[in-house]
């Protein structure tokens, strides 16, 4: 599992104790006080040895990696999301999710002609994911929406 922008690691630890014998999730942040702050949560819940921390920029550290993840979980800057699709379907297997948070960002994404340049780039990031022929892609409108893809 990949998680782009883990902040103080929440996310990761739910993640770490999903995994099965073996797996590991690459927490990322570009925030050296979140990632410490991270470590003592990984302890304490038991979880640090199923976790890689990598401190600098989620784009950076995914486009650095070599292999494929059966698991991509996108929370970065939303301006940023466009990049992040261009980056991650390639670094994911086949039959795996690409899993990103706030993809109704309020309901923004709904508006005609929205003007707030977060908005438009989560716009753009919801239409590449459901023009892909690669995806398979459902939005769960759930808090501020989650979009759930499978690789085919």
């Amino acid at each position: 599992i990949f998680e782009m922008g883990s902040a103080i690691g929440y996310s990761t630890i739910w993640w770490a104790r999903a995994l099965g014998e073996g797996g590991r999730v690459i927490y990322t942040d570009g925030d050296s006080k979140n990632a410490e702050q991270a470590r003592r949560y990984f302890e304490r819940a038991g979880v640090a040895d199923r976790i890689t921390i990598r401190v600098g920029d989620a784009l950076e550290l995914l486009s650095e990696e070599k292999e494929q993840f059966d698991i991509i979980f996108n929370d970065v800057d939303k301006e940023d999301y466009p990049r992040v699709f261009r980056l991650a379907v390639p670094k994911l297997r086949k039959g795996g999710l690409f899993i990103t948070d706030n993809v109704l960002w309020s309901g923004k994404v709904a508006e005609k002609n929205p003007a707030e340049a977060t908005t438009k780039a989560i716009l753009e990031f919801n239409r590449l994911l459901y023009s892909s022929p690669d995806l398979f892609t459902t939005i769960l409108p759930i808090r501020d929406g989650v979009a759930v893809a499978i690789k085919r």
